[in-house]
């Protein structure tokens, strides 16, 4: 994709400002205080974020390829990706052929590489990695298609992947006359490479007098100069779907034949929305599963839909990964931009994809533009990508799957040494299909919303007649930075969208994130922003859960007790259905799946059996576990009542409030292990909210009276519709 510097509108600026400016405008730059690799940190609002340089990995960025059509799937160009792995793993071609057995020249590396979005890849090196092979990993990085070599980070004591270019997200106090803004930009040699849209005073920019590390000193040195709101690196983050290499092999590749799971379950007839499926839409409806005798776990939508309009005239942004939003279950519940709309970007019909570096122009002059393009759907040069591997899965024998993914068989098998070696292969078979199933997240996110069955087997969402805006912000490999997010919910905001949904949880703490977030919600104080609480199980919602004024959400089970991921404790507000398939996938959450297109199994025969989160063989179905589906539960909560207040006369306090006040503690348990932490931490003490929200301290803010054990763990309860639409009903 191409990339866009603006330097017509920075040119302007500065021949516009320069005539009258002092000559300190022209002084030196500002020298910059250089970060040692064992010193390495950025700043968040004067706290210090420590990080750590990877030496294991290295991160690739591809130049910027010639412009194409890339949503014919029948057609692409060769992603940087794919000759990266030519060059490196000795792979042929893989947009044309299934087969990826390696070929005598170039020899194959020992490294694994991994994509990371359009414009990045991630090379990994072993362990042990020598001299030599580093040395042979550099020489075959001296491509035309490879642009440079980026520095990885990670968290401190953490193994995630952060890629950090030369690009600065740079917010200006509001006010700030453009001459000072160009005069701070010259000062500290920074180049615009374009101001973010549906924000103001925000750019991002590169520094023209570092780069590699040296971006870290100079984001935090900028965030002590007069005028700047704040300065943080536009750091490349990867928070993809939790597909970790299964330890064990108690969950079968391929799980009992639908019809088969469906005729051990409860027929069900009476939903507002027959699905053949509704047995194992336990979320929704618990009964099924749990019998007529037992409490209820879900959040009892079916009475919410019999007094309710069920969501119609509310839209919710979904802001997450890939959204193919003409899924049967989806298409008709897809809000449309008007083509008269004022504000309509170019191409824009449903939604917009943050993903892409293409850059697309409003006006004449290119002052006014935004990164991405208007379809939130797999492109073909994405499909190039995934869709070998996911062939490789089915067609391969254990020695050619073995020979190509060498890596991740060995890693499961130190991780498990008492799998044998068929378990083994295929627990890898079982984590590269979940990896590739988890690029559609936003696809999973969006039906818990809003699906609706378009035939007698389908999936139902929490608020059928509700729309939904698809927002893009992942690429593959879970790719997301700080200047697409940003972008993202000032977009859906100016969407005049009635909820945010946020799946997305664990990001590094961003001010401008804190501060694009707060702008949104003064300037729009009818809009409810959800987030996921993160999946890590710790005391302390992840961020930007933690965002005051979001709703962070928190997972159970079908049993009622807490998922055993969920994070807890600070900053959680309320509990749904987020589901737990290490045992069974029937507990897990049934949503709209992505792999189900045509053209993903163009050149090998279909699979005949429900594989990896797949419910059925194309996986235009799927069961999953996680916050980030807990959270779409509450944001359809959201829809019920919005659509149950046509004048938005309710504000976002006001709807939280009575969100909150309808959730309870009915039919959840706090289990021995959940009681014991509880137990330990009441007598040692919940700590104090010094750094509350954003470093995620031990124990939950403090309140006037002791939290009880239901609080920590599971907020103000589970959220329950039907009470929750009342509740609003009653505001009328």
């Amino acid at each position: 994709m191409k990339r866009f510097l603006n330097r017509l509108a920075l040119g302007t600026l500065l021949l516009a400002t320069q005539q009258t400016l002092p000559l300190t405008s022209l002084i030196a730059p500002a020298p910059v205080q250089a970060q040692t690799a064992d010193e390495l940190y950025y700043t968040f609002y004067n706290q210090r974020i420590p990080l750590t340089q990877r030496t294991d990995q290295i991160a690739v960025v591809f130049t910027p390829a010639a412009e194409t059509n890339t949503r014919d799937l029948n057609t692409s160009t060769e992603p940087g990706f794919v000759q990266l792995q030519q060059d490196l793993l000795g792979y042929p071609n893989q947009s044309t052929t299934r087969s990826l057995t390696p070929v005598a020249t170039p020899e194959p590396l020992s490294v694994s590489v991994e994509p990371l979005g359009d414009r990045y890849a991630v090379i990994q090196l072993p362990a042990d990695a020598d001299a030599a092979l580093q040395a042979a990993v550099q020489e075959r990085l001296q491509q035309s298609y490879i642009e440079s070599t980026l520095p990885v980070l990670s968290r401190a004591n953490g193994e995630d992947t952060i890629v950090l270019p030369n690009e600065i997200l740079l917010s200006f106090e509001p006010g700030t006359p453009q001459s000072q803004v160009t005069l701070t930009l010259n000062r500290y040699g920074l180049e615009v490479l374009r101001p973010l849209r549906f924000s103001r005073d925000r750019y991002l920019v590169k520094s023209r007098n570092g780069e590699g590390l040296e971006v870290l000193a100079i984001s935090n040195q900028l965030n002590g100069v007069a005028g700047i709101q704040a300065a943080t690196p536009n750091f490349v983050q990867t928070i993809a779907y939790d597909t970790q290499p299964a330890a064990t092999a108690s969950q079968p590749s391929s799980g009992p034949d639908l019809d088969a799971l469906l005729a051990a379950l409860p027929d069900v007839n009476n939903s507002t929305y027959p699905s053949d499926l509704w047995p194992l839409l336990w979320h929704l409806d618990s009964t099924p599963q749990r019998g007529q005798l037992q409490i209820r776990t879900d959040i009892q939508a079916p009475e919410a839909w019999a007094i309710s309009n069920q969501g119609e005239g509310v839209t919710v942004a979904v802001i997450d990964s890939l959204i193919q939003w003409d899924h049967p279950d989806l298409q008709e519940n897809l809000a449309a931009i008007a083509p008269d709309d004022p504000n309509r970007l170019p191409g824009e019909v449903h939604g917009w994809d943050f993903t892409s570096d293409t850059v697309v122009c409003t006006d004449a002059t290119a002052t006014d533009c935004v990164a991405g393009d208007p379809d939130t759907r797999i492109s073909a040069d994405e499909l190039a990508v995934l869709r070998p591997h996911l062939h490789n899965t089915f067609a391969l024998s254990a020695a050619e799957f073995t020979e190509i993914y060498e890596s991740l068989v060995q890693q499961i098998r130190m991780r498990a040494s008492h799998l044998s070696d068929r378990e083994v292969l295929q627990s890898a078979r079982r984590y590269v299909q979940n990896q590739i199933a988890g690029e559609f997240h936003g696809t999973w996110s969006a039906g818990v919303v809003a699906a609706r069955p378009a035939e007698a087997m389908g999936a139902v969402g929490v608020a059928p007649q509700s729309q939904i805006l698809p927002v893009r912000v992942f690429g593959l490999g879970g790719e997301i930075t700080s200047a697409s997010l940003v972008e993202a919910i000032g977009y859906a905001a100016e969407r005049d969208v009635d909820v945010i949904n946020m799946s997305l949880g664990g990001l590094l703490p961003d001010r401008a994130l804190v501060n694009q977030i707060f702008a949104v919600q003064d300037a729009h104080p009818d809009l409810v922003i959800v987030a996921s609480a993160g999946n890590d199980s710790l005391d302390g919602v992840a961020f930007p859960a933690a965002i005051p004024g979001v709703v962070s959400v928190g997972a159970t089970t079908l049993e009622g007790r807490r998922s055993p991921y969920s994070t807890f404790g600070a900053g959680l507000d309320v509990v749904a259905p987020g589901g737990e398939t290490s045992f069974t996938a029937n507990q897990g959450i049934l949503t709209t799946g992505g792999t189900g297109l045509q053209a993903f199994w163009s050149g090998i025969e279909p699979p005949n059996a429900r594989w990896g989160v797949a419910l059925d063989p194309l996986s235009d179905y799927v069961q999953v576990q996680g916050t980030s589906f807990s959270a779409p539960a509450v944001s359809g909560v959201l829809a019920l009542m919005k659509g149950e207040d046509p004048q938005r006369r309710l504000s976002r306090d006001e709807l939280v409030s009575l969100l909150e006040r309808s959730a309870n503690y009915e039919g959840l348990l706090v289990s021995q292990a959940d009681a014991n932490q509880y137990r330990l931490q009441a007598a040692i003490g919940f700590g104090t909210a010094g750094d509350f929200p954003f470093l995620r301290p031990t124990g939950i803010f403090p309140i006037a009276d002791p939290v009880s054990a239901e609080a920590y763990f599971y907020g103000r309860g589970l959220v329950n519709a039907r009470g929750a639409v009342e509740a609003v009903q009653a505001e009328q």
